[in-house]
C-alpha cells in the first residue's frame, strides 16, 4: 500500500497541520497580547488544541498496535512499525512540552497584560500642567490610541474566532478518519476469523476423505488388486501401440 493510500498517513499529515498551527499560535502566546481577554483566550485555545493534540495521536497509537498484532496482512514490516511509533512518541511529546509550558506561563502572561493596561490607564489619566490647547490635544491623541487599539483587538479576536473554526472542522475529520480505521480493523479481524474456520472446515473434510480411501484399500482383496493392476498394464500397451506403431 503506497503512503497515499495508507490510512496512517493520511491521519499524520492532519495531526502535523495542527501541530504546525500549535506551534505557531504558541509562539504568539509567547510574545504576549496586549489586551488581558486575548491572552486568556489564547490560552484556552493553545490547552484545547493539546488535548486534542494528544487524543488523536492516542487513537492512532490503538490503530498501530492493532497494525502490530499481524504486520503482514497489513503490507508492513517491524520498521515500518518503529518507524510509525517513533513520530507518535515525537508528536506527542511536543503537545504535552506545549501544555506545560502555557499552565508553567499562565501567570506571568497575565501579569504581563496587567501591566500594560496599568500603563494604558496610567495615560488616560495623564495630567497636563501646560495650557488648555495641549491637553485637549493630549486627550484626542490619547482617544484616538485606545480606538485604535480596541479596533485592532476586534480584528485579532476575528482571526482568531476564524482559527479555531478551522481546528474545529480538522478535528472532526480525523475524528472521522479515525473511526474509519477502527471499522476497518474490525472488518478485517472478522475476515481473517472467518477464513481461519473454513480452513479448519476443510481440513477436517480432507482428513474424512483420506481415511475413506485407506479403508477401501485395505478392503480390496490381493486378486482384485492384481486384476487391476493387470488392467493398468493392457490399456498402457493399447496405448502405447495406437501413438507409437500407427
Amino acid at each position: 500500500m503506497s503512503s497515499a493510500q495508507d490510512p496512517f498517513y493520511i491521519v499524520k499529515e492532519e495531526i502535523q497541520e495542527s501541530i504546525d498551527k500549535l506551534q505557531s499560535s504558541f509562539h504568539q502566546w509567547e510574545r504576549g497580547a496586549s489586551d488581558a481577554g486575548e491572552q486568556v483566550r489564547l490560552t484556552k485555545e493553545l490547552l484545547a488544541a493539546c488535548e486534542s493534540i494528544v487524543w488523536q495521536v492516542d487513537e492512532l497509537n490503538k490503530a498501530i498496535s492493532v497494525a502490530a498484532r499481524d504486520p503482514s496482512w497489513y503490507g508492513i514490516d517491524e520498521a515500518e512499525l518503529e518507524k510509525r511509533r517513533r513520530w507518535t512518541s515525537t508528536a506527542r511529546t511536543q503537545a504535552v512540552s506545549v501544555k506545560k509550558a502555557v499552565v508553567a506561563g499562565k501567570e506571568l502572561n497575565l501579569s504581563g497584560t496587567a501591566s500594560v493596561n496599568g500603563m494604558r490607564r496610567e495615560l488616560m489619566r495623564m495630567p497636563d500642567t501646560q495650557q488648555t490647547g495641549k491637553s485637549n490635544q493630549y486627550t484626542q491623541d490619547n482617544d484616538n490610541f485606545i480606538q485604535s487599539e480596541s479596533d485592532r483587538q476586534m480584528l485579532l479576536i476575528k482571526q482568531q474566532d476564524e482559527e479555531l473554526d478551522e481546528l474545529s472542522a480538522s478535528v472532526e475529520r480525523i475524528g472521522g478518519v479515525g473511526l474509519t480505521i477502527h471499522e476497518e480493523l474490525l472488518a478485517q479481524e472478522r475476515i481473517i476469523d472467518d477464513l481461519g474456520t473454513e480452513m479448519d472446515t476443510t481440513s477436517n473434510r480432507l482428513d474424512f476423505v483420506q481415511k475413506k480411501v485407506a479403508m477401501v484399500m485395505k478392503k480390496a482383496s490381493a486378486k482384485g488388486q492384481f486384476m487391476m493392476i493387470l488392467f493398468l498394464v493392457v490399456l498402457f500397451v493399447i496405448l502405447f501401440v495406437l501413438v507409437f506403431l500407427t
